[in-house]
């Protein structure tokens, strides 16, 4: 059986934005047809709210049985909300402004896809407010599902005698196939802005703030000097957030601002802004802001190209080993690199690419030290590295030498499922539960969710 657990909160966040009334065409009127498929406790999930989900499965990863997806999808929203009734029944207590944080997030996407809040009816069915609250009620039960799960699973581990009986309860014909996958190092160098640079973009925004101050139209001036791709076409328009949305500079000094007031030249991690308070509504505001970026000159990105092949160049003839080029040179603490989206040392291809274009890992030989190259590092500049390739793990099926730590999470995965099922099927005997004709036929159920009469 798949995940039964939280991974569904996902799903359902993506089918509010992307939902439609159901209905049907009955003489010429439209009627909704929507009906309840199962209740648990005081819960209930509708047909809607499967088919939802359903489709939005079908397009990211197709399916290969519909009833069965449909009974997958049905039993994680069940198992949902039997976590969410007993957090309820303790008093789980979720904190509501870390809540209205995450609503305030998904709101300003969906205001953005949009075009406008006065879009929102006309594209998701919503007005702004019921959309809050759909987002408020499902976000809230996120937490406390989260909190039910956590405590239930916090104790479960698996020693290594269980991860090799898991491996070995899997039969070898059915064993994964690991594609091709590299350990790499990296020596990186970030060009550093000039103060040349940095006091050329103040002075453009302050003559861009005398000139508002004067009377310009804030908007328009954003449209045509603001390097912020999200907001420069809607004339630097962020929409309403709260507090803790934005970085600590930017937000400090817009929820300082009055209505109509232009910031000084705020300073934060992307670059050198000017923000105006466009309106303030409880404890949420809506402002516009004009971003300029400090570029690097051509002059210092070459440097760290030449630097590096250089430094290559010397690592390859063995005057200097690569560990000890990166203590000396590398702008990074860490020599070895870490996969960002596994926290292991190790990569895949497509990901490697993702991170390093231009490298060419695959020809590369263990040991091998690549030429320079620019990527976009985790904070968004543009930084200068060579890599080595320290180990090729070559494409074979999963085992336990090469395959230890990711059989490890499968097995604790698989030990926490078995967890929350075995709870599941205790606590149904003292809960109402309820499921339509429609799936009390459900093959692959993996909870007993005998109705309750």
């Amino acid at each position: 059986m798949k995940k039964i657990t939280l991974s569904i909160i996902a799903v359902v966040l993506s089918m509010v934005l992307g939902a439609q009334t159901v209905v049907s065409e009955d003489n010429g009127h439209r009627q909704v047809v929507d009906g309840i498929v199962a209740v648990v406790g005081q819960n209930i999930i509708r047909h809607s709210d499967v088919e939802q989900a359903y489709v939005q499965i079908r397009l990211k990863q197709g399916v290969q049985n519909a009833k069965i997806e449909r009974c997958q999808l049905l039993e994680s929203m069940m198992v949902n909300k039997l976590l969410v009734h007993k957090g309820v029944q303790d008093s789980v207590e979720v904190s509501t402004d870390r809540i209205e944080e995450e609503v305030q997030y998904y709101l300003n996407a969906a205001v953005h896809q949009a075009g406008g809040k006065e879009n929102l009816r006309q594209v998701f069915n919503y007005s702004y407010d019921e959309l809050h609250d759909q987002y408020y009620d499902l976000i809230r039960d996120r937490h406390i599902s989260q909190t039910i799960e956590y405590q239930l699973t916090e104790k479960v581990k698996v020693t290594p005698a269980e991860v090799a009986e898991f491996f070995a309860s899997y039969d070898a014909d059915s064993l994964p196939i690991i594609p091709t996958q590299y350990e790499v190092g990296e020596i990186m160098i970030s060009p550093v802005v000039s103060e040349a640079e940095r006091d050329r973009v103040r002075d453009e925004l302050n003559e861009l703030r005398e000139r508002i101050v004067k009377g310009e139209n804030f908007s328009m001036l954003a449209k045509l000097y603001s390097e912020d791709p999200g907001s420069a076409s809607k004339g630097g328009e962020l929409g309403f957030f709260d507090k803790g949305v934005m970085v600590s500079e930017f937000e400090s000094a817009a929820f300082a601002l009055k209505p109509g007031e232009v910031s000084p030249i705020v300073e934060t991690q992307m670059g050198f802004h000017i923000i105006q308070l466009i309106e303030r509504r409880g404890n949420s505001i809506n402002a516009r802001h004009i971003l300029m970026i400090p570029k690097v000159n051509s002059d210092d990105q070459l440097k760290a190209r030449i630097t590096l092949d250089s430094l290559a160049q010397e690592i390859r003839k063995g005057a200097i080993s690569f560990e000890d080029a990166a203590k000396r040179y590398s702008s990074s603490q860490a020599v070895q690199v870490l996969n960002p989206a596994t926290g292991s040392a190790r990569f895949d291809k497509e990901t490697f690419n993702q991170l390093y274009p231009g490298v060419g890992i695959v020809a590369m030989e263990e040991g091998e030290v690549s030429n320079a190259v620019s990527h976009v590092n985790a904070e968004n500049k543009t930084v200068y590295s060579i890599i080595q390739l320290t180990k090729r793990i070559p494409e074979h099926k999963a085992n336990l030498t090469d395959d230890y730590d990711r059989i490890y999470e499968a097995a604790l995965q698989t030990a926490k499922t078995k967890k929350i099922i075995d709870w599941c099927n205790r606590m149904v005997r003292t809960t109402y539960i309820y499921i339509s004709d429609e799936y009390k036929d459900c093959p692959n159920f993996s909870v007993n969710w005998t109705p309750t009469l």
